[in-house]
């Protein structure tokens, strides 16, 4: 079985962190590693249109005779990324509420696509420790925009997220980043498409749209 590793980041557009957020990401600088850049780029349906061709070229390289099954596999699959893409300007176009609480910076590539602010516990890195100060700072936020539910992503430790949650009387929520998938999802074959339209649920509600 022929492979070859790909560094699909040389093929993608990676997001400019803003300076809110570099700012916010350079407090945790003993806790994460730091960059300007957010590495979170499959979050992009463009990102994923260009990965997906790259990855059908190198398997053509591999496998030529396979060419036919690879091509159609790509065209079919970036006709799914272009109807994600179109089901979440239709959803997220008209909502009340514009911002969205995260347990870390995983949706801005969404955020930036879609019109929405993405505020976060712990900047770029799941693993950052949050402070007393970051803590007031997101229940700021959820008392000033009228926020009604937080998100968590799995494989990371969501106690402080339910504690804000309970201190707060919002609900809280597991969002895809996509970074991951639990073992159930990998037994099941969860899909990209199925989790990003489950992601867009998640939105909808808590962003209030209609």
């Amino acid at each position: 079985f022929n492979c070859k590793a790909v560094d699909i980041s040389k093929f993608v557009k990676l997001r400019e962190l803003a300076s809110d957020e570099f700012e916010f990401h350079k407090y945790h600088d003993k806790q994460c590693a730091h960059n300007t850049l957010d590495s979170h780029y499959w979050l992009d349906f463009d990102n994923m249109k260009n990965a997906t061709k790259v990855v059908t070229q190198q398997l053509i390289l591999l496998e030529p005779k396979n060419k036919t099954l690879y091509l159609h596999n790509r065209d079919a699959y970036l006709v799914m990324l272009d109807r994600l893409d179109e089901g979440y300007t239709r959803d997220l176009t008209s909502c009340r509420i514009e911002h969205v609480i995260l347990n870390h910076n995983s949706m801005g590539y969404l955020a930036h696509r879609y019109g929405f602010h993405a505020e976060s516990l712990s900047g770029l890195s799941p693993e950052a420790q949050p402070t007393p100060n970051d803590i007031k700072r997101i229940i700021h936020e959820i008392d000033e925009n009228g926020i009604n539910t937080i998100f968590f992503e799995n494989f990371v430790n969501a106690k402080v997220m339910h504690t804000i949650a309970q201190d707060t009387g919002v609900k809280v929520e597991v969002i895809e980043s996509l970074g991951n998938i639990t073992a159930d999802q990998a037994e099941s074959n969860a899909t990209y498409e199925e989790l990003m339209y489950k992601n867009l649920d998640k939105l909808f509600k808590a962003l209030m749209c209609n």
